[in-house]
This record gives structure tokens, C-alpha cells and sequence, in this order.
């Protein structure tokens, strides 16, 4: 039983024969290849796993079967077995079955029959959802346990911070028996969470996200002093810019505050990136993207704040929160863009508890059976009352202007108008948030007659306006009003180049107003705000900085 198994289930004898006969070729010295002509005899052969300890791997599963097909299947294999990749068979026909799928069991692939050569069309799937399974092999999800109250903002940051850097662990109510038992074994009472329990039995009693994440495993310390490129920011942009500066030998760290992936990481599906028909959530592809750069040996630093950066002769100088600092060739700034604070009475006080910035897929099924209202008429605020309508009785989405139209993708205004449980209001506002210790009812404001209501609500998530992070920087880089990072065309003025350049040559189109120095995705000035272009001018940044370096 020691080697991890690939399931493949097909009623067509035919097709389950040439399945395993292609994964026995390329997989049978390291896996063990099972199949099964049926969902129940399937379903049994995991159950006998289960039983003697087995591992599975990955589970592959046809679409078009009698009795149960293959996302029933894989929606009751995902009880026995969560952490194996699933892919879906199908044929052309029912590639709507695998979006399908997507939705409901968080399908990682479908494989269209037939899959000749299999060295094209099968092998490099497998072996994605091999590499991806190994990362996180069959641990269980109790690895970290967190007690905390449900209406604690500490609570859910904690909680937050796990999921959006997707670290296993297991939520527990402070009222449970489980996580009184805990409490006591750390010799604290209920009101001293969130209590944090790792792996090894060490109880931290509210911690930052800093002790979390050092207890968690994740990286928090860099292993060198100097770099050939740092990025500071781990979006989509800075996750292009650590993919491709890895990739191509350069010693690359990336920086992080907060979570990797960035606002895009919360998002529940994306749809329109290319190279993904069936869409991706935020945090699949932060996890290849992340997967992608520690491939290429790119360091990734998490919860270290950087509150400075400075022009250190030939290097660029960073300045950490604690005073360390960090220096390299050149720097990229991938700061991206904050939402917005909603001003409004009772949203400072309540937020954590019932009120929400972004998605927080970690409150999705805390939502079942109650009103849920999303402010915001932006593409992350569209896919975020897609992902809640699935919990919530109702989900309103408040719009400021007319309509939808100017500032969402038409594919998903299409795609709200079929679900029935999901409302567009626009021309209103949110004027109050109420409630005694957490969210009970907000005010709404409607813009046509001035009319205020007030309205039960479970929860409330805000998608307004986007401030880039960028006060750290000062005076060091040319700034717009907003605080915008300007580069390349937009810092000559007249044909003139910015203050102080020193260069006998024009910024390059991503450089700031200091050589060396970097910008790219939207904390840029003037970018498209797109997961796409983000990713784009992260590795359009490599090949300036590679320009850069030669030249020095």
C-alpha cells in the first residue's frame, strides 16, 4: 500500500483499457494504476483505500456514466479523499459538463476524448496534477487549528490569513467542546482567542500573522542580503515578475505583506484569462503561480512590510517594518491597489464581524440562509455575488451609477441576470451599518429619491474604488495625485526627462523616475486593470530590468 494510487473510473471498456494503459507507460513504476468500469465499484475501491491507509493521488472520472456520473462521483470521492487532484473525461459535446463540474467540485482539469498523443494531450495534465498533489499530499486539514468567535475581527483575520495563503487548518468555534478542551490545555479562557495550535502542540495565543505564518511553515526571513531583483508585491504582476526573473537566472526575491495573490487571489472564479475556457478561482492560480516560481528557485517572503526604499549607489535599498533592510540590482514595485474604506456610519466598527473587504471566501458558508449584500460594480464584485449566491438566501448587488455596463465584463452581467437569487440595485449607497457585536441590518440610500431604508443583512462585502499602496515610497518615485507610480512616457514632460535622471537615455516604458526601479500592474499609472496585463507587464519588467542590467 505504500505506493499513492491514480484512479480512473469508465463505463466504455474500450476508453478505461487505453486510460490505464497510458498511465501504466508513463506512471506505473511510481503509482498505482486502478480502474473502475462503474461509480459504485469505483466508490468501493476508495473505501478499501481508505480502510488499509492508501493514498490517492489523482482521480479521473468520466462524465457520461449510468447510475452516477462523473461529477456525483467525484463529489462523493472528495469525502474520502479531499486532497486528490480531480480532471473530468468528456467529450467535446460536454464541455459544458466540465464547467459544470468546476463550480460544484472544484474540478482541477477535463481531458477531452480522445487525448491522442497522450504526450501532448494527457502526460502534461497528470503530471500538473501530480506535481500539485505532492504539494500537499494527503495532510489532513486539522494540521493548524484555530478557536476563535465568529464575529471576532482577530478571529477572521487569522482565518483570512490562512485561506488566502492556503495553508491547511481546521476552524473551531470557541463554544465547541473540542475548542474548550484546547483553551483549557492552554490555560486561557474563551475570551483570549483566536487561539492558534499547530501541527507540533504549540498553543499562540492571539498572535499577528507574522507568528502565524512562522508557525504555518511559510517563509518569513531572507536568505541573502543582496539580490539581482526584488519585487515588492505578490499579485499577478508580481508573481509574472518572479516566474520570469527566476526563470531566466536571476537571484529573485518577492515580497509580501500580507497574502500572495493580492486582490486577485480572492477572487472566487476568474473567466476571462486566456489559456483557461472553463475560468480558474484566484486561489488555483495563485498556487500554480506561487507552485511556478519556487520552481525556478524564487524566494517568496511573507507578512514582512516594507516601509522604505532608497537609491543606495549602484543597489537599490529596501527598509523593513522591524528596521532590517534588503538590497539589490533593481527593484520591482507590485504593490497593486487596496479597496476603498466605505465611509459610513458602523462600518469601522463592525468590520470583521459581518462587514468584509473583498471576498473572504472564508464567510461563504457562514452566509447559508441569510440576506447578503455586495457594494461595488466592479468584475471582483460580480464574481463575488456569483460565489455567495450559492450560500446566501439572497445576494443584492448596490451600484452607485446607472447600470452595470460601464464598469463590468458583459459576460458576467450575463451571467448575474440567470441567477435567481441575485439583485442589482443601482443609484443607491450604503449610509449606516447596525448591529450589537456584529452585523444586523445596513441603511441604504436610494440616489433616484433620496429615500433611506433600512434592511435586515448577514453580511456585508465592500468592492469600492482602488487605492494603490504607495506612501511608503515618498518623495523617492514620481507619483500622480492619487498616489499612482508613473513611468516610462508619462514622466517626460515637453520631452524633458524627469528630475535628477541620471541616464543618457529616456526611462524605459515600466521604469519610475529612478533608474533601476520598476513598476508594473496597477499600481502603475494609466494601467489596464486586468489580471491578463498585470501578469504581462510583470514579465515585461524582467526584460526591462535585464536591459537595465547590461547597460549598468
Amino acid at each position: 500500500m505504500g505506493q499513492p494510487a491514480i484512479l480512473t473510473v469508465d463505463d466504455d471498456p474500450s476508453v478505461s483499457r487505453a486510460i490505464a494503459r497510458d498511465l501504466r507507460r508513463r506512471y506505473g513504476a511510481e503509482y498505482r494504476i486502478l480502474r473502475a468500469s462503474s461509480a459504485a465499484d469505483a466508490l468501493d475501491a476508495l473505501k478499501d483505500l481508505k480502510l488499509r491507509g492508501g493514498r490517492v493521488a489523482v482521480m479521473l472520472a468520466d462524465y457520461r456514466m449510468p447510475q452516477q456520473n462523473g461529477i456525483e462521483f467525484l463529489e462523493h470521492a472528495m469525502d474520502l479523499f479531499p486532497h486528490a487532484r480531480r480532471a473530468l473525461l468528456t467529450a467535446y459535446a460536454d464541455t459544458d459538463a466540465a464547467i459544470q463540474a468546476i463550480n460544484v467540485v472544484d474540478v482541477d482539469h477535463y481531458l477531452l476524448k480522445p487525448w491522442d498523443p497522450p504526450e501532448e494531450k494527457l502526460y502534461p495534465v497528470i503530471d500538473s496534477l501530480l506535481e500539485a498533489w505532492q504539494v500537499t499530499g494527503d495532510r489532513e486539514v486539522a494540521d493548524i487549528r484555530v478557536v476563535g468567535h465568529r464575529w471576532s475581527e482577530p478571529s477572521y483575520q487569522i482565518r483570512d490569513f490562512l485561506a488566502r495563503n492556503l495553508v491547511p487548518y481546521r476552524w473551531l468555534g470557541a463554544d465547541e467542546p473540542e475548542a474548550r478542551r484546547l483553551l483549557e490545555a492552554a490555560g486561557v479562557g474563551p475570551e483570549a482567542v483566536p487561539l492558534v495550535v499547530t501541527a507540533d502542540g504549540r498553543a499562540l495565543v492571539r498572535p499577528g500573522t507574522a507568528e502565524v505564518a512562522e508557525a504555518a511553515g511559510l517563509s518569513t526571513a531572507p536568505n541573502r542580503d543582496f539580490y539581482d531583483l526584488i519585487i515588492v508585491g505578490g499579485g499577478p504582476a508580481g508573481l509574472g515578475a518572479a516566474v520570469y526573473g527566476a526563470s531566466e537566472g536571476l537571484r529573485t526575491l518577492l515580497v509580501e505583506r500580507q497574502a500572495v495573490g493580492g486582490q486577485a487571489g480572492q477572487s472566487s472564479r476568474i473567466e476571462n484569462y486566456l489559456g483557461f475556457p472553463d475560468g480558474i478561482s484566484g486561489a488555483q492560480l495563485t498556487d500554480r503561480a506561487r507552485r511556478q516560481a519556487g520552481k525556478f528557485a524564487a524566494e517568496v517572503l511573507n507578512t514582512r512590510e516594507v516601509v522604505g526604499l532608497r537609491p543606495d549607489g549602484s543597489a537599490r535599498t529596501l527598509t523593513f517594518a522591524d528596521g532590517a533592510e534588503v538590497s539589490a540590482h533593481a527593484i520591482v514595485l507590485a504593490t497593486g491597489v487596496a479597496y476603498r474604506p466605505l465611509a459610513a456610519d458602523g462600518v469601522a466598527q463592525l468590520t470583521g464581524a459581518g462587514v468584509y473587504y473583498g471576498s473572504a471566501s472564508t464567510e461563504g458558508p457562514s452566509c447559508s440562509g441569510s440576506d447578503v449584500y455586495i457594494v461595488g460594480g466592479a468584475n471582483s464584485a460580480g464574481q463575488a455575488a456569483l460565489f455567495f449566491s450559492r450560500y446566501a438566501r439572497t445576494v443584492t448587488l448596490l451600484v452607485r451609477g446607472d447600470s452595470l455596463e460601464s464598469s463590468m465584463s458583459y459576460y458576467l452581467i450575463q451571467q448575474l441576470d440567470r441567477v435567481a437569487n441575485v439583485r442589482v440595485r443601482t443609484r443607491c449607497e450604503v449610509v449606516s451599518a447596525l448591529g450589537e457585536g456584529h452585523l444586523e441590518a445596513i441603511t441604504i440610500c436610494d440616489g433616484k429619491n433620496g429615500e433611506q431604508t433600512t434592511v435586515e443583512c448577514g453580511s456585508l462585502f465592500i468592492f469600492i474604488g482602488a487605492e494603490p499602496r504607495t506612501d511608503w515610497l515618498g518623495e523617492v518615485v514620481a507619483r500622480d495625485e492619487r498616489g499612482f507610480v508613473y513611468t516610462g512616457p508619462d514622466l517626460l514632460t515637453s520631452g524633458h526627462r524627469p528630475p535628477g535622471w541620471d541616464r543618457d537615455r529616456d526611462p524605459f516604458y515600466l521604469e519610475c523616475s529612478v533608474p533601476g526601479i520598476f513598476a508594473a500592474g496597477d499600481v502603475r499609472a494609466n494601467s489596464v486593470k486586468r489580471v491578463a496585463s498585470a501578469v504581462g507587464e510583470g514579465a515585461m519588467a524582467v526584460t526591462l530590468v535585464h536591459r537595465y542590467l547590461e547597460a549598468q
